[in-house]
Order: structure tokens, then C-alpha cells, then sequence
């Protein structure tokens, strides 16, 4: 793996008005980008402008917000995974939108979960709003550790949850949002620090006036250094790191 200054693990780069530019711009600005997709068809894209980079990789995924339309892409879904490692943005949303489609979720969900369990050493970005038990649950039966490993996405499940989370092998994305909630901060305090990559979750976070980009996940290692009482060069090293051993490893 090239050695990038920074980590987004979790960006809807294909979302943003110019898709080309934002991926140049993770090149340019060395952030290792996870770019999720929310639909099995947006795939090809994203992996066409994706293969060759240093810093960007191309994720699969079927949002869960997206299964009441788009269940029948599971399917589509399946039949692409073999091309890459990583997966997302998958998971569950019990929301009040969302909750209509919830048994939908959770049988496209099993479907992503035992396809990513036979073949082996996929990395997924996980998705779990007000569901965080369910997702755990779900991970528990058709995710063994040993044939994969889950990134929870932004979690605010509760601490007895989140410490399930770590027991099950799972690592924790972080944005500058999350940390700026106490409650959210304080989670992510007791969480080990082995565990801990960045994100941005961009365009849906903001910088200023403007939707976050990839370089701007810089304010979250500002304020995982701050919360952690570590300087922000050690937490920075501590993130790389944590991203060799998820990436290098081979479940």
C-alpha cells in the first residue's frame, strides 16, 4: 500500500458535482478513500476510475435506505463482488423513513453477509442506524471473523454495543460530526485504539459552508488527538497503522 497523510474510509466520492476531480483530488492530497457506492449499479464507474489509483479504492454496496426501491439489485450485487475486497455502503436503518423496509433490509443484508463469509477477506463499511443490535446479531451468525472484517460506519449504537462490536473483530470509522457530539465523543473514547480509522462520510458532512471532501477529514485526527490527550502527529501514525493491519491482513 502507498503510504498515505491521511484516511477516508468512508466517502461518497461519486456523489460530488465533478466525480474525476474528487478522485484526482484524494491523489493529489494522498487520503487513502474508500469510495462507497449506494447501488450495485453505480459499481462500474466507480471501479473504472478507481483501478489504477494509489490512494482510492472502490467499494460495492447496496444502501440500506435504497433496499425498498432496489431489493431486486441484491442479485446484481452478488454477481459482482468477486471483482473487489471492499463492500459498502451496506447495513441496516430502522429509522422512522426507512423502518417500512426493514425485513427487506435485513434479507438483502444476510444475502451481503453470507456472500462476503464464502468467499473470504472482504472488508466492509457498515451502516447501522438504530439497529446496531441487529447488525451485531447478523454479523455474529453469517460474518465469522476469520472470513471477514466490518467497519462500523459512523456508530452510535451504545457502549455495552460497541464493546459487542469489538469483541466480533469490527473497527470503528469516525467523522468530525460524531466527535463533536459529547455523547458520540465519549464512545469513541472507550473504544480500543487499534480499532479506529477516520471518515468523512462526505458530501453528507459539512466543512463551513461547503460539503466535506476527503482532505477535510484532517479535522477529525484534530479531534480524536484532542480527545485522547495524544499528539495529533501520534494519532495520525496510530490510524496508518491501523489501516496497514486491516488492508495487509488476510481473513
Amino acid at each position: 500500500m502507498s503510504n498515505p497523510a491521511l484516511i477516508d474510509f468512508h466517502c461518497h466520492l461519486d456523489l460530488y458535482p465533478d466525480h474525476v476531480q474528487a478522485i484526482a483530488d484524494c491523489e493529489r492530497e494522498r487520503v487513502f478513500t474508500l469510495a462507497v457506492t449506494t447501488t450495485p449499479k453505480a459499481w462500474a464507474r466507480n471501479h473504472e476510475l478507481t483501478k489504477d489509483t494509489k490512494y482510492v479504492r472502490a467499494a460495492l454496496g447496496l444502501h440500506p435506505q435504497l433496499v425498498g426501491q432496489r431489493a431486486q439489485e441484491i442479485g446484481l450485487w452478488e454477481e459482482l463482488l468477486p471483482q473487489t475486497r471492499y463492500v459498502g455502503e451496506v447495513g441496516l436503518d430502522a429509522g422512522p423513513r426507512f423502518y417500512r423496509s426493514f425485513e427487506a433490509q435485513k434479507a438483502v443484508f444476510e444475502r451481503v453477509l453470507t456472500a462476503c463469509a464464502r468467499a473470504g477477506d472482504k472488508v466492509l463499511t457498515i451502516h447501522s442506524i438504530r439497529a446496531a443490535k441487529t447488525v451485531l446479531d447478523m454479523l455474529e451468525q453469517h460474518l465469522p471473523a476469520r472470513r471477514g472484517t466490518a467497519v462500523m460506519h459512523w456508530f452510535t449504537g451504545s457502549q455495552s454495543e460497541a464493546r459487542r462490536a469489538v469483541d466480533l473483530g469490527c473497527y470503528f470509522s469516525v467523522n468530525h460530526e460524531m466527535l463533536a457530539s459529547a455523547k458520540h465523543a465519549e464512545l469513541v473514547r472507550t473504544l480500543p485504539l487499534d480499532r479506529l480509522l477516520t471518515e468523512t462520510d462526505g458530501p453528507f458532512t459539512r466543512s463551513g459552508d461547503r460539503p466535506a471532501r476527503p482532505s477535510d477529514v484532517n479535522a477529525a485526527v484534530v479531534q480524536l488527538a484532542q480527545l485522547l490527550g495524544r499528539p495529533q502527529d501520534a494519532v495520525a501514525e496510530l490510524l496508518l497503522n491501523n489501516l496497514r493491519s486491516l488492508v495487509t491482513s488476510r481473513a
